[in-house]
């Protein structure tokens, strides 16, 4: 790791903040420096690209202009202002720690990342952004960009998907920060990771800081930052239940936790649940694979015998639908449910939906792509 002397970092400072007054993006959540609306924008920001993030933080605070008004929000509400940015524990945590502002803070906002951290759903790189951005506070604000800037910067070869290594970069970049316009020189860095430096199509020979740059300088920026790769998805296959009744579905609510926790979605079982009942014991060899005859006779038996439900079973054409969460990837087979009689719904955690109230309710994205593939 290359070590700057305090020329250098002063040197720095100046060329990268001269660079952002005049280059640095045109974002409505910088438009002042109101706690409320960094913390909203950093956080919608999380795994989402900033022209997407754009019309949903206009509307979010169109619907909640305060944290007061965010805080008092009905969760039905937030969740339909949140539809389709997906990750929906953000938007929980927000009104969270909106209560937590309300009623512990007395709408004050704590001016401290330490402080900052005890809210609900903020972690230390949203911490450093509101410490930093909205309150002049000289922290840093840690975030993949500011991995990817200062370990080419600097060539440091700490590997960023180690939690420990957060605390590496934020010693290195504590002592670069500036300490009369923090909140600047951190969006500096995020813009500068989001355009000279990006992960994809690095443009390091027009950068503003290209003489700083020394992993550019040796040749070997594409080797930084170092990272080792995440395990691939687990893969997961469900059958999804199509289950019409006039103008109106059998829904399913999600539980509490876990995956799309709360939401509505076409009831979805597991095909491993299903296909557990074909492990007899009896048998020497992987051979005898169900067909898929047999496979549609064994869900609607554990339909029967846990839900009660007399139906038949149709698949519906096209190609399962699929859909990538962080840890999981589901592969869900479509299937059309036929009552033989109408269903008793003692023992279903759902009720039936008017398709006239769908645009009323907030659907995760896998739900999205199901009611897609039927009900257009």
């Amino acid at each position: 790791m290359i070590e700057w002397s305090q020329d250098t970092i002063d040197a720095f400072r100046q060329t990268l903040l001269d660079w952002y007054d005049t280059h640095g993006r045109d974002l409505p959540w910088r438009q002042d420096h109101d706690p409320y609306h960094v913390w909203i924008s950093e956080i919608m920001l999380q795994q989402t690209q900033v022209n997407t993030v754009i019309p949903y933080y206009e509307r979010f605070m169109t619907w909640f202009p305060t944290v007061q008004e965010l805080a008092t929000a009905p969760e039905a509400r937030l969740m339909k202002a949140w539809e389709g940015l997906g990750y929906y524990s953000r938007a929980r945590n927000l009104q969270k720690a909106a209560r937590q502002i309300v009623d512990d803070y007395h709408g004050q906002w704590p001016q401290t990342a330490d402080v900052l951290r005890e809210l609900a759903g903020i972690g230390p790189y949203t911490a450093g952004a509101i410490a930093s951005i909205a309150f002049n506070q000289p922290v840093p604000a840690v975030d993949g960009n500011a991995f990817r800037v200062f370990a080419r910067l600097l060539k440091i070869d700490a590997d960023i998907a180690k939690p420990q290594t957060r605390q590496i970069f934020g010693q290195v970049i504590a002592r670069i920060i500036s300490p009369d316009r923090p909140g600047d020189f951190n969006q500096a860095i995020m813009d500068l990771g989001a355009s000279y430096m990006s992960a994809k199509n690095s443009d390091s020979e027009h950068s503003p800081v290209r003489q700083f740059n020394q992993a550019y300088l040796d040749g070997v920026e594409d080797q930084y930052p170092v990272k080792t790769k995440k395990p691939r998805p687990k893969p997961v296959a469900y059958f999804g239940l199509v289950m019409p009744d006039a103008n109106q579905y059998l829904m399913e609510k999600r539980p509490s936790n876990g995956l799309l926790a709360n939401f509505w979605t076409f009831p979805l079982v597991k095909q491993a649940d299903v296909l557990v009942a074909t492990d007899s014991g009896d048998t020497d060899s992987g051979d005898n694979e169900p067909t898929d005859s047999e496979i549609l006779e064994l869900l609607r038996q554990y339909l029967m015998t846990k839900y009660g439900f007399k139906v038949s079973l149709k698949p519906v054409q096209g190609r399962p639908v699929t859909h990538t969460f962080t840890h999981q990837k589901w592969t869900i087979t479509l299937l059309q449910v036929i009552w033989n009689e109408r269903p008793d719904l003692s023992y279903f955690p759902g009720e039936w939906l008017n398709v006239t109230k769908f645009d009323q309710i907030a659907w995760p994205k896998v739900q999205e792509k199901m009611w897609a593939r039927v009900g257009k």
